[in-house]
């Protein structure tokens, strides 16, 4: 929704005058980046899982705010979500959108590690919406080229033209082609777009890779409730054998937690039991790796000591 904001007069100088400037709901300003950037961080500070339901169609571009430093604090955003060391889910609730700049500084390849992104099937995203997407992929000169391919009416027109010799027919014919394209273009312009806004539905997100899955906002506090409760125990667990083993990679140490566990992988509310009924055997292998570490870090300098030696 449009909200004021207000620039007090300075008191100091007698011809300033408050200033009220309004701002558009659903964009990212210079003041509301800022306070996002600085949440997140505080966020990290408090060891806290995020959640972020995305609801954004861009940065204010204007040259106000670019004259308030907008690219400096959207991109304290992706330095605050490249820095966190905690969970990390984007949410596109339902009819919500992402697009634009908002979409690239909440894009989860900036912490690959920590970041994921959901959306609810009745959601979109992308960088341009769907009319901007055919005002630039599907201009004018493209539309009349697939009506002319596919309206009978205007194929008929085409061959009668190239058939008449006469200037007078032939302008006869010209006016009723373009009088059958004025009637076409505002039915090709809305299918276009339908095609346009598909591309920005829910199944091609997932299909192109840029969200983990589809959740509906009915089954979202569920999924979310154990899908975060999942993270931050194998979380814990992979920290904690990275520490006994200096050598292992994230990866290394899920594929060591995934291996003791004989379920689906992909069920959060299995692996949250798994992690608590198994937290014996849980220790029992962060000890065992530790010792292995352990026992190979003194092979490794005794056999230095040999070769200086």
């Amino acid at each position: 929704r449009l909200v004021d904001k207000v620039a007090p007069a300075d008191p100091a100088d007698p011809n300033s005058r408050e200033a009220v400037l309004p701002q558009a709901g659903q964009v990212l300003f210079p003041d509301s980046s800022y306070k996002t950037a600085q949440a997140i961080r505080d966020f990290n500070k408090e060891g806290l899982p995020v959640m972020i339901f995305a609801n954004w169609r861009g940065f204010s571009g204007g040259s106000r705010d670019m004259a308030g430093e907008i690219l400096k604090f959207g991109a304290m955003i992706v330095d605050a979500l490249r820095e966190y060391e905690h969970p990390v889910y984007i949410y596109l609730p339902p009819h919500g959108e992402l697009r634009g700049g908002s979409w690239v500084v909440v894009d989860p390849t900036i912490n690959e590690e920590k970041m994921e992104m959901y959306a609810d099937p009745d959601s979109r995203g992308g960088i341009l919406e769907p009319a901007g997407i055919t005002e630039v992929k599907f201009r004018l000169p493209d539309q009349l080229k697939v009506m002319h391919r596919l309206d009978p009416q205007l194929k008929l027109l085409d061959s009668e033209l190239e058939m008449t010799e006469l200037e007078e027919d032939q302008k006869d014919i010209k006016a009723q082609i373009a009088a059958r394209e004025d009637i076409l273009k505002p039915v090709y312009l809305q299918a276009a777009t339908e095609f346009a806004d598909l591309h920005d539905k829910t199944g091609r997100m997932k299909a192109k890779g840029v969200i983990r899955s589809a959740v509906s906002w009915e089954n979202s506090r569920k999924f979310f409730y154990y899908r975060a409760k999942r993270r931050i125990a194998e979380d814990n667990f992979v920290g904690r054998l990275k520490a006994a083993d200096a050598s292992l990679s994230s990866a290394d140490a899920r594929n060591m937690v995934a291996s003791m566990f004989s379920g689906d992988w992909e069920d959060d509310k299995a692996v949250v039991t798994f992690f608590e009924e198994k937290a014996g055997e849980l220790n029992d292998k962060v000890l065992s790796v530790k010792t292995s570490a352990m026992q190979a870090q003194i092979e490794a300098l005794q056999k230095e000591l040999d070769e200086s030696s």
